[in-house]
């Protein structure tokens, strides 16, 4: 399956091209704010607050770190627990005064570091069809596009996972439609993210604790950063254990309806 990944001339950081994603740790401008889950115009407005720090450039291209990812989500973490804009340039230039904002970022950078290992796969929208056939429609792509699966930018496509894609082939080369793959999908990303916020409760309430992460101790940081690092395996071999025997059983269930029915 190839991996095509076009080549834009060099810009100021707004426009893709090679090295601009998730995994390098390099991002032009608007690479970083969909990272970041934030529009582009926030992302100016905060380097013009003085809350972001300017990009490195090489010639006509500017770009951002791993660093600005971190502190572009501390930001959006303060501002939604009621923090404004003026009080988080206060609370990050108290923090960097004390020293204590790399200590910070280094613990965000931990806790959500890992989660996802995935492999993008970029295509021409052309060959993305040549993949599918006339299993999938352009109402196919679309959902799959709203449901996160996909990005669309002009006539190319990039699925966000390379094993994603091929499960996906895999089962409609085996005559499931397409449609339904994506119901199983959105079914999924709804059934995850429950999990998700009942770990994510639990690291909460019991881990950091009532008092938040400002008023804690460089130790507690440090406690908290590999907290964050031994929850990662247990939840995959949770979740995958569980999910196992449920197919397990489930499979078995089946097999002996069937069985049932040629009697």
């Amino acid at each position: 399956m190839s991996s095509l990944v076009h080549d834009d001339a060099a810009d100021d950081g707004t426009s893709g091209g090679p090295d601009t994603g998730a995994g390098t740790g390099r991002y032009r401008r608007e690479d970083l704010a969909r990272a970041a889950g934030v529009k582009v115009r926030n992302l100016r407005y905060y380097q013009e607050r003085g809350l972001l720090p300017p990009p490195r450039r090489e010639g006509r291209i500017a770009w951002y770190s791993e660093d600005h990812l971190t502190r572009l989500r501390l930001i959006s973490d303060l501002l939604g627990r009621g923090y404004t804009v003026n009080g988080i340039g206060e609370l990050l230039h108290a923090w960097e005064a004390g020293g204590g904002l790399s200590q910070l970022l280094g613990l965000e950078r931990a806790m959500t570091r890992d989660w996802v290992q995935e492999e993008p796969v970029t295509m021409s929208l052309a060959e993305l069809g040549e993949l599918f056939g006339p299993a999938a429609t352009a109402e196919d792509t679309r959902r799959a596009e709203r449901l996160g699966y996909v990005r669309i930018e002009g006539d190319r496509v990039t699925h966000r996972s390379r094993r994603l894609l091929e499960a996906t082939l895999t089962l409609v080369r085996q005559g499931v439609p397409l449609a339904e793959i994506l119901d199983a999908g959105d079914f999924v990303q709804i059934q995850a993210a429950a999990l998700a916020d009942r770990f994510v409760g639990l690291f909460r309430r019991h881990v950091i604790g009532a008092d938040g992460l400002e008023h804690l101790s460089a130790t507690q940081l440090d406690h908290i950063g590999a907290a964050a690092a031994a929850l990662r395996p247990v939840a995959r071999e949770v979740v995958a254990a569980e999910f196992a025997k449920a197919m397990a059983l489930r499979v078995e269930a089946e097999v002996a309806e069937l069985l049932r029915a040629e009697q």
